[in-house]
């Protein structure tokens, strides 16, 4: 017997050896649920906050979550609820199990599962049920194999992700947005021990539904945290006193209209990073609402704010009423549709005729009745202010003058300056006539925006863009600095609305034809935002004028973004900053192309080079020859000063700029003459 004894030990050894084996073959050739479910799509901010999430094909909204970004708090108290040896044992807690076996024969049914949260992950990937025992094998197996594959965080991220939380509610990230509306990365302690409970009767507990049960479930994961040292005992008491949540939140949904073209033009991502500010657009989204709810009459809005010194856009919305009591208006995006601008293309006009050398902002020009054969437009209040400056019939959208600068400069022009700025202008009849400077045109706010945008630049357009990682590509000259420059000063000197405050907002407001948009289009020295108003359909809105509705909203827009405007830049070196008494006599009154231009034969005339001509740059300047005239002379280059105190009637002009140029000559009298040339 004694010689027997060894035999039987290695015998069973051998047992044992080839049972581990078989076990871990069984293991091993155990197949593995996806552990990578789909997850909800998430558009985020500049800051990584959450601005839209979608939910996934079945409905539920399932966040991914990592554990760096939980409470470490909620951690500790999930382990030393459900599985206090998490970190020691391989999937299945032993210990635990049997103590689970032993309650299940005293009580001939299971009472306590005995499960690891690595079991329970499984049983989530599987969605097999918690009570039969041929399921609790198939949750050890599967538990033994994911813990050889994976790492413990690994296996906390799943179940980070999928635990339930009553309804089509799944993970933490979604259990903490939808009950306590933020994320989980700090959470009280009656927060976490709540959610630490619900998974195990996501519906039963339901603090919305069933409050007491919920209130009995947090308190016994409070008490074992307690017991378990996670929380002191005066923790305990204060978090049983913290009411439960006693409604479901909302997920966030700002700016849906811009996540959806992000989720439409990149489906296959997961996650969209935008350049939105979403502390900004939150706040924008309520004044949206507020203002809506003020103004009645089913108006919509859209308001639009980018940086245009980057061209990021730190805020967009389309509309206050995306998913809002059925209305299909809302689904609308505002920002992006073609409307008639009204009087807010009125700017460009001016910027392109100082560069033009037309007019200066001192210059004096006639507010009269004038006509276009059959075309004569009017003033918005039928009145007439005979001769005003440039710059005071900007300030008061005075319709005459700009129509009349629109026939000198030619609305072709006008057209393919704003297609330099980014735009893509849609004409009803096809053809730009002179209504194109009242409105007569097709442009989005985002266009007006980035025209604007342009302008606050310095006269050099930007494109804004609104995808973090994207940058601004378009860049082209709309105009010179100096014209930029007068028309942000004259912009920034127009009486803001009442109430708003007098903060030198450069801005310009603009009504459609009929009152069907209301526009307000503003910047600062960094900042530029625009605000449209009206009814996606088009319908009028009687009454309704871009300076008494948008305006408002366009100065609240400026105080949500800061509170101290950023200052706009001062005037470059080259800017003219003249009285019209100083101004050379023939931009001290505009009277048209065959006053100004048309030299008589006794009088100035710029024999060379003709107009038209196409030169070659030989590096000495180009060769200007004048006839008649009184010395001294001024030679304009695209309207700036590039010669002065000239006494020759020939001589070389240097700095001409490649391309095309207007050169202008103006003599001691006032009189003046102009031509059109290229320089290769």
């Amino acid at each position: 017997m004694r010689r027997a004894w060894p035999i039987f030990l290695v015998a069973v050894l051998l047992l044992a050896a080839a049972a581990r084996d078989g076990v871990d073959q069984w293991i091993d050739q155990t197949d593995l649920p996806s552990l990578v479910s789909d997850t909800s799509i998430e558009v985020r901010g500049r800051q990584g906050g959450l601005l839209r999430a979608y939910t996934v094909e079945d409905g539920i909204w399932r966040l991914g979550a990592r554990v760096q970004d939980v409470d470490p708090t909620y951690v500790e108290m999930l382990l030393a609820y459900e599985d206090k040896r998490f970190f020691e044992h391989s999937g299945v807690d032993v210990r635990a199990l049997l103590r689970a076996a032993a309650h299940a024969l005293a009580q001939r049914e299971i009472v306590s599962g005995g499960s690891t949260l690595t079991m329970q992950v499984a049983r989530l990937l599987e969605n097999s049920g918690t009570g039969e025992w041929a399921g609790k094998l198939r949750q050890i197996r599967l538990a033994l194999a994911m813990e050889r594959g994976l790492t413990k965080n690994e296996i906390l991220t799943l179940y980070l992700t999928h635990a339930p939380f009553g309804g089509n509610i799944e993970g933490i990230r979604a259990a903490t947005l939808a009950w306590f509306g933020k994320e989980p990365k700090r959470l009280t302690p009656a927060q976490a021990a709540l959610l630490v409970a619900l998974p195990q009767s996501p519906n039963a507990r339901r603090p919305d539904r069933h409050s007491q049960r919920a209130a009995t479930a947090r308190e016994r994961v409070l008490r074992r945290a307690a017991a378990a040292d996670v929380l002191g005992a005066g923790d305990v008491e204060a978090a049983l006193s913290e009411p439960l949540p006693s409604q479901k939140r909302g997920f966030p949904n700002n700016s849906p209209h811009l996540s959806d073209r992000a989720l439409a033009e990149a489906p296959d991502h997961r996650r969209h990073d935008l350049t939105l500010d979403e502390s900004l657009q939150g706040s924008l989204e309520r004044l949206a609402e507020q203002t809506v709810r003020g103004l009645g009459h089913k108006l919509s809005i859209a308001i639009l704010v980018a940086n245009h010194e980057t061209g990021e856009v730190l805020a967009s919305l389309g509309s206050a009423g995306f998913l809002r009591d059925g209305q299909r208006q809302g689904f609308v995006d505002m920002t992006v549709a073609k409307r008639s601008p009204g009087s807010t293309l009125k700017p460009l006009i001016y910027g392109l005729s100082f560069d033009q050398g037309l007019v200066h902002p001192e210059t004096m020009i006639r507010d009269a009745p004038v006509s276009f054969g059959s075309y004569a437009p009017q003033n918005f209040d039928g009145q007439f202010r005979g001769d005003v400056r440039v710059s005071e019939a900007l300030s008061l959208s005075l319709n005459i003058p700009v129509v009349v600068l629109t026939d000198e400069l030619g609305p072709a022009n006008l057209m393919a300056a704003l297609q330099r700025s980014g735009a893509a202008p849609k004409l009803p009849g096809g053809t730009a006539g002179l209504a194109v400077s009242l409105g007569g045109v097709g442009v989005s706010l985002k266009e007006l925006v980035q025209l604007y945008a342009g302008i606050a630049r310095g006269g050099k357009s930007v494109e804004i863009f609104w995808r973090q990682g994207e940058k601004s590509d378009h860049s082209q000259r709309l105009m010179s600095r100096s014209a930029a420059w007068h028309l942000g000063h004259i912009l920034s000197g127009i009486r803001p609305p009442a109430g708003a405050p007098r903060n030198r907002l450069a801005y310009k407001t603009g009504t459609s034809y009929g009152h069907r948009d209301t526009w307000a289009i503003g910047f600062d020295g960094q900042h530029v935002a625009g605000v449209w108003i009206g009814r996606p359909d088009g319908t009028p809105v009687p009454g309704a004028f871009g300076a008494d509705i948008a305006a408002p909203v366009l100065f609240d827009v400026f105080q949500h973004i800061k509170p101290e405007l950023a200052p706009l830049g001062p005037p470059p070196p080259e800017t003219i900053m003249l009285s019209n008494a100083q101004l050379p006599e023939p931009l001290r009154k505009f009277r048209g192309r065959s006053a100004v231009f048309e030299a008589p034969k006794d009088q100035l005339a710029l024999a060379f080079p003709p107009s038209g001509a196409r030169l070659v740059d030989s590096g000495e300047g180009v060769v200007i020859k004048i006839k008649h005239g009184v010395q001294p002379f001024t030679v304009l280059a695209n309207g700036l000063p590039v010669a002065t105190g000239i006494r020759r009637h020939e001589f070389a002009l240097p700095m001409v700029e490649k391309g095309a140029s207007t050169l202008t000559v103006i003599d001691a009298e006032g009189h003046s003459d102009r031509v059109q040339i290229w320089l290769d």
